[in-house]
């Protein structure tokens, strides 16, 4: 089963941090002359917020095509004034699924807008774990002293359609679910919404920007959702591990593999291949900071070095196999993100770009972590060890009451 439909001559470029991404994105919203696209888990209207959303305003106000989508849980209810101003200038926007006050007791409303796709004018797409948010501020934790360690892309070329495509498809279906929400069945809501047109995704189409002289990379989005795509993120993450054969470095914020998952894991270092993994070092959340603590053991075990991130926040979620294949996107490898968040990831077979992203997390490894050492994981407290596995069994409960909201 193909896992990714990869597609030649993209320009790719690795960007690290709010300040790269919200340059280009702005730069890019400002020069549209047709349409601007962008979804997010967090917008958050700090200062940084507001400098893109001006963006979208701007070029709305231009007759540009303006739709934004922000997650309903991530991102509270909008500053009134932010609604008036957008709905002023013309800009079409949803908050995906809030939870309202009885939500919470309804698991098939836990579903969740996680992925970080932007793309303008069919021609330029941005994919990765940042969100609209100050790196150097924290909605919970206040100011920070250093920015959130993440990552993202932008792309030129083909790839950008099927970003375009993507997110046609995804707000079809929330303006279907504005005309079926009274509808009593959830059943009957899943069968109408799986009824939404799907994208036809282009297969090598040729498109005006997107070929660049001396630049052949290849690149391919994946998806997932909760319909037709549910493992697809996964698959793709295992296939790479399986055909490694020298290193496969992983940085997850919230690392609470599956089975299959660890299983790849533990068979590539026992054929002698070198796997990193890079974590968060800081609490943040209880159940992904105690729950990736319960699978230590067996990787530790298997031979995979495991390092936690202290110079920050972790935000990341990429992973470089071989020096020659890379991803950067959304998705945790975590079960409430492999199986409940619609995320989105972009894999790029190119050698330079590997070698870039690898250097970045190098650097991190050496200078802003500390390796987990198996004998102090071992002897970790009593209460250490409680806080964890009662992390996984509350994980494992939320894992089985969506189970059967399906």
């Amino acid at each position: 089963m193909r896992t990714a439909h990869f597609n030649h001559h993209q320009r790719v470029h690795l960007l690290q941090g709010a300040v790269e991404l919200f340059a280009a994105v702005i730069a890019a919203v400002d020069a549209s002359v047709t349409e601007v696209r962008l979804e997010t888990y967090i917008f958050h209207f700090d200062a940084q917020g507001q400098r893109v959303a001006d963006a979208l305003v701007r070029a709305a106000e231009r007759g540009v095509s303006v739709y934004l989508v922000v997650d309903g849980i991530g991102t509270p209810p909008l500053p009134p004034e932010w609604e008036r101003r957008l709905d002023a200038a013309g800009v079409q926007w949803h908050r995906y699924l809030p939870l309202g006050y009885f939500g919470v007791f309804r698991p098939g409303r836990w579903r969740r807008l996680h992925r970080k796709l932007c793309v303008i004018d069919d021609a330029v797409a941005f994919c990765g774990g940042i969100n609209v948010l100050d790196d150097w501020v924290d909605p919970h934790y206040g100011a920070l002293s250093s920015p959130r360690f993440d990552f993202a892309v932008q792309v030129h070329g083909a790839l950008a359609l099927e970003v375009k495509q993507a997110m046609e498809q995804f707000w079809a279906r929330l303006e279907l679910s504005r005309h079926v929400e009274s509808l009593r069945s959830p059943r009957t809501r899943r069968l109408l919404l799986q009824a939404a047109p799907h994208p036809v995704l282009p297969h090598g189409v040729p498109h005006p920007h997107a070929h660049a002289p001396g630049e052949s990379v290849w690149a391919a989005l994946v998806l997932r959702d909760n319909l037709l795509h549910r493992s697809r993120i996964e698959k793709v993450y295992r296939k790479a591990i399986a055909d490694a054969r020298h290193e496969v470095w992983i940085a997850s914020a919230y690392f609470v593999p599956g089975r299959k998952l660890r299983r790849a894991l533990v068979h590539a270092a026992q054929r002698g291949v070198r796997v990193r993994v890079l974590l968060q070092g800081r609490y943040e959340y209880f159940m992904q900071y105690h729950g990736a603590r319960t699978v230590y053991g067996e990787l530790m075990q298997a031979g995979v070095e495991i390092y936690e991130y202290t110079g920050g926040f972790l935000h990341a979620k990429v992973a470089v196999v071989d020096q020659r294949w890379a991803t950067v996107g959304s998705s945790n490898l975590d079960p409430l993100s492999l199986l409940l968040a619609r995320e989105a990831n972009v894999v790029v077979r190119d050698g330079p770009f590997a070698k870039l992203l690898r250097e970045r997390l190098l650097q991190a490894m050496q200078q802003q972590s500390t390796r987990v050492d198996s004998e102090a994981y071992a002897h970790r407290s009593r209460w250490q060890r409680s806080m964890d596995l009662l992390a996984l069994g509350v994980m494992r409960i939320v894992l089985f009451l969506i189970g059967r909201s399906y």
